[in-house]
């Protein structure tokens, strides 16, 4: 991330040479590296090619959260990630403009204070914000903390409120979701992920289950056997799943692709690996 205050921050460069060698060359949402010039990029064979063919795929999932310290306990120590880099402190005009314009503009456009919105001011630094990047076996997720100024970093509160409403159907939800080893008890792993979130006090952490449940107290009590729904027909045959939230209330699913499903899934990797090889 190249905000305004780089020059203040001696240890900035070293922190971006490990994530450039780490092949991390473009982190999205947070900054970019330093382009070519105009000349060098129109002599690189690649720039006219197709939007899909200049892509290297997913780099990673960016997760805002309302405490950064719960978060990356989550992800580290209870799902078993691992960090790669941390930073933080960002604020300036230039970082402020490279993530919240789109924003700025919508405000205006209502003529509302940004503040209301959500939106924090990291152009005059009353917030910062701060980034930890970790690593699991097939992507990286960033967790981002917009916190004001005052607050201490990485483990003071968010800026904004939580979004109450986090129902996987709202148009612009997400969710992230994690792949299940082939040889794990899916519903024995949801037990556990849910009894050692609730062992370090982490509340928020509950997996639905395939029954219908109208209390908490109904959801805990259900058997095991309803925690993950297993397809056995169609094109998702195959195919365990079950909607769980994390740490900060963020939507998350597991999911387990055997059998029929698993092969539709390596033929699609494969056609998809030969079509940009013949591009």
């Amino acid at each position: 991330m190249a905000g305004d205050i780089d020059n203040n921050r001696p240890s900035e460069f070293n922190r971006r040479e490990v994530v450039r060698a780490a092949g991390a060359l473009a982190i999205a949402g947070t900054g970019t590296f330093s382009a070519p010039s105009a000349s060098a990029a129109a002599s690189r064979a690649g720039d006219s090619g197709s939007l899909g063919a200049r892509l290297q795929g997913v780099q990673h999932f960016g997760l805002t959260v309302q405490k950064m310290d719960r978060a990356f306990e989550f992800y580290t120590e209870v799902l078993g990630g691992t960090e790669i880099m941390r930073d933080g402190d960002f604020h300036g005009e230039r970082i402020h403009n490279t993530l919240l314009t789109d924003q700025e503009i919508e405000a205006h456009v209502r003529q509302v204070n940004p503040r209301t919105m959500g939106i924090p001011d990291l152009r005059d630094g009353a917030q910062r914000l701060d980034v930890r990047f970790i690593q699991f076996d097939n992507v990286v997720i960033e967790l981002l903390q917009y916190r004001d100024a005052e607050q201490p970093a990485g483990s003071g509160s968010a800026f904004a409120e939580p979004l109450d409403h986090m129902s996987p159907a709202f148009p612009r939800m997400m969710h992230i979701c994690f792949h299940i080893r082939d040889d794990v008890d899916f519903n024995t792993f949801i037990a556990d992920l849910e009894g050692e979130a609730a062992r370090r006090g982490m509340t928020q952490v509950r997996a639905n289950r395939v029954i219908t449940v109208a209390t908490e107290e109904e959801r805990l009590g259900a058997p095991m056997e309803a925690n993950s729904n297993g397809i056995t027909e169609g094109q998702s045959n195959g195919w365990r799943l079950i909607y769980c939230k994390g740490s900060e209330g963020e939507q998350l699913e597991f999911v387990q692709a055997l059998g029929p499903v698993k092969q539709i899934f390596a033929k699609g990797f494969d056609a998809h690996h030969r079509a940009r090889g013949n591009r």
